[in-house]
């Protein structure tokens, strides 16, 4: 009826053909899975063995049935199905008959029915139970979502004894028989079970485990986390001398709170015969104690320092050697019995603590640390002085007083480490060879010093009496000569070494100091300069001949010379000297070479002016030689004019001419140049030219363009198509030109360069516009010229007339 039903059902009116159906072709191309290719006739059965199994796929219109009794997969079609097909569910037990395809002969399943799931089953249990012993616990598995995946991965282990040989059977948490007081199946417990054997595989399990007896607790153990790797760690024991080894999934916790020195308490297991924690759990901290600490301090010393040890095989490679009850004992100690982190050196006296560990009755010297001064003294170590001047990442810089260098040093050298590291802190310590950098030096031992104990100067208390040298305009310091135990020496000095720097000493003053000799290379400088005698012979007076961008000229007071002098060397504003002003300096000689030192501006009138022959009168003449600051190639210095001789036979007279002589200082007069001139007699007796003047025809012309200092002029000298050069020196008053100003001037020739120049430069008229621009406006048109003004509406007056009507002033009225 079943089948009458289904073939009446619009789900077998709709059947296709199995061959074409996908799942069934792959079903058949399956190397394990045998599938028919059915056929609207029923297959033909083989034999008339039932067999059980389990529905294991369901689809549209057929299925799938895994096999209790053995390996195998039997397809099966939903006609072949006694019952309602529509009530079965994947899991469901069944019996069926196995027949074979016709087309195929393949194996199908048949004749379908549904039957208690109580009554199939993969595995037979044995008739009696066996004893044994959990080795392993069964673990629920999780994946990384959080859902349990089975039991397969988490599976427990138990073993027992037959026939002299030892098995170990897997089980899980399903398998063990749940007691009264929900007893945990823990390594250790002995239990009883049934060995079940997989019917299709001959696999075999242990099932339903029931604890007989479980193993006398033993007292848990405490300890410290002395290591911790990616997935486990050591535990150091605190009732042994030993590390325990422990698997992170051990601990009761989150392994990631889990850290270095933690208190810990755990049970110990026996795993592939060696001895490993379990059941760990975190401890308040201070709970597990090592070792007793004695309260006495003893004073020994380090005879053995843990560099020279070997820290990995030697835990206590260092030995302190002190006096005891016994005599001279030595006592070991470690790497972290030390306070402070800096280094340790053989002979250093130390103070210490004696240690006792409870488990072995060992003692070592913990609480170590150095007794600077007694150390120092007794070692005569030597120490050096600093200044902390740079500060990195652990480390840093002092710059040191005695050696020029900055040396290295570690954070961990500071003595008194409890403060922080600062900057420009001045520090003692000691300098050894850096091992990681053979070929670079290193400090340790590092104490800090009080402000001011660090003096990078040793300045003698002998008061020393010198000469001021030239100073060298390079340079910020100057030079004292003195006689220094009987041999000339010279000492440098700085502005801040003088007593009084605002009056600061010059070329040729007597002064006293003090001499200081500098730690860091060995070299002495002068400091506390005082001012004893001012140097007043040397002093020289002149004029001020020639000024340049920073240097000029001066002529002496006998107009016989002139000598060079820096801006420098000017005791105020250079801008303001102005030529043939009256200087007083100092003559100072340096390679060869003499210039003027320490300039003063003098008033006016110090230097007297010759007396003017007045009898003489007015004398014409020429220039036959100009002054040297004209022709810098002759050796002479004075410039010579020639009188204009009377009568053509007439020996020529000359007169002697200096920047003074000049009625304009700037005039710029060369040879053959006409002037008039007045005599004037010195005080030795010598005649000499003054107030010349040059005859000279001035040219005007309007400045084409000014470039700084200097500008031309819109005339054409001697070269075609050039314009005339100027300096803003020889502009008169020193007003201000610019592009388009009428000027007059005078066309000199330079002698060395043969070169023509303006000079005498006098401003005319305000500026106008240069010719180029004139010319360029006259050429743009109206049109060009943008935007464009138009007056829409000429003004009025308010009588309606052009503009204002003009204003006649009444008549005064007096008041009465």
């Amino acid at each position: 009826m079943s089948a009458v039903r289904k073939m009446n059902s619009p789900q077998w009116k709709n059947f296709q053909p199995p061959a074409q159906d996908p799942a069934i072709l792959s079903y058949q191309q399956g190397s394990n899975i045998v599938s028919p290719i059915l056929s609207p006739t029923s297959p033909t059965s083989t034999s008339n063995i039932r067999e059980t199994g389990l529905i294991e796929k369901l689809l549209h219109s057929y299925g799938f049935i895994q096999c209790c009794d053995r390996e195998a997969r039997l397809f099966f079609h939903f006609s072949e199905y006694a019952g309602d097909i529509n009530t079965v569910k994947i899991g469901d037990a069944v019996e069926f008959q196995m027949s074979c395809d016709r087309r195929t002969g393949r194996p199908i399943a048949c004749s379908i029915g549904r039957i208690d799931k109580d009554e199939v089953s993969f595995e037979v249990l044995s008739e009696e139970r066996f004893t044994g012993s959990i080795v392993q616990e069964a673990r629920p598995v999780k994946n990384k979502n959080g859902c349990v995946i089975g039991q397969a991965d988490g599976l427990g282990r138990v073993t027992y004894e037959h026939n002299g040989e030892w098995f170990f059977l897997p089980y899980g948490l399903e398998d063990v028989v749940e007691t009264a007081n929900a007893y945990k199946i823990k390594s250790g417990d002995t239990v009883t079970f049934y060995i079940a054997t997989d019917k299709r595989n001959a696999n075999i399990h242990a099932r339903k485990l029931e604890v007989i007896s479980v193993p006398t607790v033993q007292s848990r153990c405490q300890g410290v986390v002395c290591s911790m790797k990616d997935s486990f760690g050591f535990i150091e024991r605190a009732d042994m001398v030993k590390e325990i080894f422990f698997h992170y999934s051990e601990y009761k916790g989150d392994i990631n709170e889990l850290i270095l020195g933690d208190d810990v308490d755990f049970d110990v297991q026996t795993r592939n015969g060696k001895e490993v924690a379990v059941n760990i759990s975190s401890l308040p901290e201070g709970t597990v104690i090592f070792e007793d600490i004695g309260l006495d301090k003893i004073v020994g010393k380090v005879i053995k320092t843990l560099k020279n040890g070997r820290r990995q095989s030697d835990p206590l490679g260092g030995r302190i050697s002190y006096e005891g009850p016994k005599g001279v004992t030595e006592m070991p100690f470690g790497d972290k019995d030390q306070i402070g982190d800096y280094s340790l050196c053989q002979g250093d006296v130390v103070e210490f603590k004696v240690a006792t560990d409870r488990r072995d009755k060992l003692q070592r010297a913990t609480s170590i640390c150095l007794m600077e001064s007694e150390t120092f003294e007794q070692n005569k170590e030597k120490r050096e002085t600093g200044v902390i001047v740079s500060l990195k990442d652990g480390y840093g810089f002092i710059h040191c007083a005695e050696r020029d260098s900055r040396m290295f040093f570690h954070f961990s050298e500071i003595l008194n480490g409890e403060k922080d590291v600062k900057p420009q802190e001045e520090v003692e310590f000691t300098v050894t060879q850096d091992l990681s950098t053979p070929d670079r030096l290193m400090a340790i031992r590092i104490k800090y010093l009080p402000k001011g104990s660090v003096n990078f100067t040793h300045v003698r208390p002998e008061k020393y009496i010198g000469t001021i040298e030239p100073k060298n305009k390079d340079s910020d310091c100057g030079n004292i000569i003195f006689d220094f135990e009987g041999t000339i020496q010279q000492v440098p000095y700085q502005l801040k070494d003088l007593v009084d720097p605002r009056s600061p000493p010059r070329y040729g003053d007597k002064v006293e100091f003090n001499l200081a000799e500098i730690k860091r290379n060995n070299t002495r400088g002068a400091v506390n300069v005082r001012v004893l005698f001012r140097n007043v012979a040397s002093k020289c007076l002149g004029f001020v001949a020639t000024l340049k961008e920073n240097y000029g000229f001066i002529e002496s007071a006998d107009h016989e010379k002139e000598i060079f002098f820096h801006f420098s060397s000017f005791d105020g504003d250079p801008t303001e000297l102005d030529l043939a002003d009256e200087v007083e300096y100092t003559v100072t000689r340096k390679n060869a070479k003499v210039s003027a030192e320490n300039i003063r501006r003098a008033p006016k009138g110090t230097i007297p002016m010759e007396e003017i022959l007045q009898d003489q009168g007015m004398l014409k003449g020429k220039i036959v030689r100009p002054m040297r600051i004209v022709n810098p190639e002759q050796e002479e210095y004075c410039g010579l004019v020639q009188v204009d001789a009377a009568d053509e036979g007439a020996q020529p007279v000359c007169y002697p001419y200096g920047i003074t002589s000049l009625a304009d200082k700037r005039d710029f007069l060369q040879t053959a140049d006409a002037v008039k001139f007045q005599l004037a007699a010195c005080k030795n007796g010598a005649t000499r030219a003054v107030n010349i003047a040059a005859v000279r025809k001035y040219i005007r012309a309007r400045v084409d363009s000014v470039k700084g200092q200097f500008g031309f002029i819109n005339y054409e000298a001697a070269e075609e198509g050039k314009k005339l050069f100027f300096h803003m020196t020889e502009v008169h008053d020193g007003v201000e030109i610019q592009a388009g100003d009428e000027v007059e001037f005078v066309v000199v020739q330079n002698q060395r360069n043969k070169k023509y120049s303006a000079c005498s430069v006098r401003k005319i008229t305000s500026r106008q516009r240069p010719e180029r621009l004139v010319s360029r406006l006259k050429s743009i048109n109206d049109d060009m010229i943008s935007p464009r003004l138009v007056a829409v509406r000429q003004p009025k007056g308010p009588d309606g007339t052009k503009g204002f009507a003009p204003r006649i002033p009444l008549p005064h009225q007096p008041t009465v």
